[in-house]
């Protein structure tokens, strides 16, 4: 199936899911943009997880988010303590320890990424331009470009194209373009020819 029709069927699972009117399609620069640093055209409304020692969190532009995903940027039990309980929030004996709930750090979204239904996504994490993650995985460790990775933990599957194809494609950044010449191009963008839109961007 070329990437025209799947792109085709998703956009008519997402009308069928949200309504004809575009307006009903949220924006997650629209729900998060306060916060958070999101990209433009990035939707989907994740539930964002930031109690305690909550780091920040990014979203590179054209991100597809998929319903009921989970991000932490914080919240973490401490495994290495002698109790994972969280005293420093319950109990006002422990108001005044520091460290639980915890944060492996910031979590950093790149461009074009797809993230499937009920991920669950840690902090720490960094998913790189072009990635796709499968629906019910539990992001442990960074995602390189291109990746796809599923399961608990999420692993690699494949990745969507070769080294060579993922370099250059990182180099040309379509996603960077203005919207204008994302227009123009916008057959190419949407089609499976990859070494044609390479050839006429690089």
């Amino acid at each position: 199936m070329k990437w025209t029709r799947r792109i085709r069927l998703l956009q008519r699972k997402i009308k069928q899911r949200l309504g004809s009117g575009s307006d009903q399609l949220i924006y997650t620069k629209d729900l998060l943009g306060d916060r958070y640093c999101i990209g433009d055209h990035t939707y989907g409304k994740p539930r964002v997880i930031a109690r305690g020692e909550g780091k920040s969190l990014s979203i590179g532009k054209y991100c597809s988010i998929s319903t009921q995903v989970l991000i932490f940027l914080g919240s973490e039990h401490r495994t290495d303590w002698v109790s994972t309980y969280p005293f420093p929030i319950l109990w006002k004996e422990a108001g005044s320890i520091k460290g639980h709930p915890s944060s492996k750090g910031d979590v950093s979204i790149g461009n074009d990424v797809y993230i499937g239904y009920h991920v669950i996504i840690l902090s720490g994490v960094t998913i790189g331009d072009g990635a796709v993650i499968g629906a019910g995985s539990v992001v442990t460790k960074d995602v390189p470009p291109y990746a796809i990775m599923a399961g608990n933990p999420a692993t690699i599957i494949r990745y969507r194209f070769d080294e060579e194809t993922i370099r250059r494609l990182l180099e040309i950044k379509w996603w960077d373009w203005p919207d204008e010449k994302v227009k123009e191009n916008i057959h190419l963008i949407c089609d499976d020819r990859v070494d044609a839109f390479i050839k006429k961007f690089s």
